[in-house]
C-alpha cells in the first residue's frame, strides 16, 4: 500500500475524533456555557447535519480544483472549526465551530476514497479504502477515550486544541505524500451529479443508511443498556465502546481484504450477521460476558460492509465518482440520526432500551433486502447487454437479399 495512505488515514483519524469526542466531554461544555445537557447535544446534531449538507457542497466546488488541492483545503477548514471550538467565548460560537470543522467530513473521506482507489491496482481498491477508513476506527478507540480523559482533567478546550492538531499532522501529510494527480479532464458538476440516475448507486446508498444505521439504533442507547439491563457500572461502559472500536477496526480490515475478491460475499454475509447479532442483543443484553460478546460482534460486522458499499458506488458511478462517494459518506451519517430516532421512538413507547436492538435488526435486514434487489438488478442487466432483445419484429423479417436467394 502507497505510504500516502497513512496520510489519509491521519487525517480520518482526526475527523473521527472530533466527531465522537464531544459526546464524551458534553457534559463539562455544558457546565461551562451554562447550558442544558438537552442543549448542548446541538453540538453533535449540528455536526451530523453539518456533514450531511457539506458533502455535495464541498465536492461540488472541488470539482474546479485538483484532488490533492481539495483534500489540503478541506483539511484547513477542518483545522479552523476545531480552533474556533477551542477558543469560543460562548456556546454560539462554539456550535459554528462544530458545524465548520463537519463541513470538512463527508468531503475528505468522499474525495479520499477517490484517491485511494486511484493509487493502486484495480484488484486492491477497497483495501486501500479500508486503509484510510482504519483512521475513522481507530479513533473510536484510541482518540475518543484519550480526548474525553483529556477533557476531563486538562479541560475541554485542550482536548479540541489537540484535534486542531491531528489536522496539521493531516495537512503536512497530504501535502507531503499524497501526489498531485491531475484532475480528471472533462469532468464537470453535471458529471457528477448524473451517477445519481444509475439505480444501483442509489441502492448502494440506501444500503449505507440502513445497514449502519442499524448499528447505531442499538451503540446510541448502549450506556443505559449496559447499566440498566447487564448491570455494568458506569465508568464500564467507556471500556464498552472501546471494545466496539476494537470491533471497528478488525471488521473494516477484514472487510477491505476480502471485498475485491468477493465483493457481494462481503456484503451479504455481514449484514446477515448483523441482523443476527443485533436480534440476539436483547437477549444477550443481560448478561455482562454475552453482552461483552455481543458488543464486539456488532463492531465487527457493522463495519465490515463498509470497504464494500464504498467500493460498490466508486464502481457504480466510475465516470464521476467522487460527488456519490461523498454523498455516501453523508448516508452514514443520515443512518445514524434516523436510527437514534427511532431507537428512541420504541423506547419512549415503552418498550424498555433493549428494543432500539429490534430496530436495529430490522434496518439491518432491510438493507439485506436491498442487496439482493441491487444484485437481481444486476445479473438482469448483464443479460440484457448479453443478449439484447430486437427492438421490434421488424429485425426478423429477411432482407431483400435473403429474399431473392430464398426464392430464386
Amino acid at each position: 500500500m502507497p505510504l500516502a495512505l497513512l496520510a489519509l488515514a491521519i487525517g480520518a483519524f482526526g475527523i473521527g475524533t472530533t466527531e465522537f469526542v464531544i459526546m464524551g466531554v458534553l457534559p463539562e461544555v455544558a457546565g461551562d456555557f451554562g447550558v442544558s445537557i438537552p442543549t448542548a447535544g446541538w453540538l453533535v446534531t449540528g455536526y451530523a447535519l453539518g456533514v450531511m449538507l457539506g458533502a455535495p457542497v464541498m465536492t461540488a466546488l472541488g470539482t474546479k480544483v485538483s484532488r490533492k488541492r481539495m483534500l489540503m483545503l478541506l483539511m484547513g477548514l477542518f483545522i479552523a472549526g476545531n480552533l474556533l471550538s477551542a477558543l469560543a467565548p460562548v456556546f454560539g460560537v462554539m456550535l459554528l465551530g462544530r458545524i465548520v470543522a463537519s463541513l470538512a467530513h463527508g468531503a475528505f473521506f468522499g474525495i479520499g476514497s477517490v484517491v485511494a482507489a486511484d493509487l493502486v491496482a484495480p484488484d486492491k481498491k477497497a483495501g486501500a479504502i479500508a486503509m484510510m477508513f482504519t483512521g475513522l476506527t481507530v479513533a473510536n478507540v484510541v482518540g475518543v477515550p484519550l480526548g474525553t480523559l483529556v477533557g476531563q482533567t486538562l479541560g475541554w478546550r485542550v482536548t479540541f486544541a489537540l484535534v486542531a492538531a491531528l489536522g496539521v499532522a493531516g495537512l503536512a501529510g497530504v501535502a507531503k505524500l499524497v501526489p498531485d494527480l491531475p484532475k480528471p479532464e472533462g469532468v464537470h458538476l453535471r458529471h457528477e451529479l448524473a451517477a445519481f440516475r444509475n439505480i444501483q448507486v442509489l441502492l448502494a446508498m440506501a444500503m449505507t443508511v440502513l445497514g449502519f444505521g442499524g448499528v447505531f439504533a442499538a451503540i446510541t442507547y448502549i450506556a443505559p443498556m449496559m447499566t440498566e439491563a447487564a448491570g455494568f457500572a458506569d465508568g464500564s461502559v467507556t471500556w464498552l465502546l472501546v471494545l466496539f472500536g476494537v470491533g471497528m477496526v478488525v471488521g473494516n480490515l477484514v472487510g477491505g481484504k476480502y471485498a475485491d475478491r468477493a465483493p457481494l460475499l462481503m456484503l451479504v454475509a455481514p449484514l446477515a450477521g448483523l441482523a443476527v447479532a443485533l436480534g440476539l442483543f436483547t437477549v444477550t443484553a443481560h448478561d455482562k460476558v454475552a453482552a461483552t460478546v455481543t458488543i464486539f460482534a456488532i463492531g465487527v460486522l457493522g463495519f465490515a460492509t463498509v470497504p464494500s458499499l464504498q467500493k460498490r458506488v466508486l464502481d457504480q458511478a466510475h465516470a464521476a465518482p467522487t460527488l456519490a462517494s461523498a454523498m455516501n459518506i453523508g448516508a452514514f451519517n443520515l443512518g445514524n440520526a434516523i436510527a437514534a430516532w427511532l431507537g428512541g421512538v420504541v423506547i419512549a413507547a415503552g418498550f424498555g432500551y433493549t428494543s432500539a436492538n429490534w430496530v436495529g435488526a430490522a434496518l439491518a435486514v432491510s438493507a439485506l433486502l436491498l442487496a439482493f434487489l441491487a444484485e437481481a438488478l444486476r445479473r438482469r442487466s448483464d443479460n440484457v447487454a448479453v443478449n439484447p432483445v430486437p427492438a421490434n419484429n421488424l429485425s426478423t423479417i429477411p432482407t431483400n437479399e435473403a429474399y431473392r436467394t430464398v426464392h430464386s
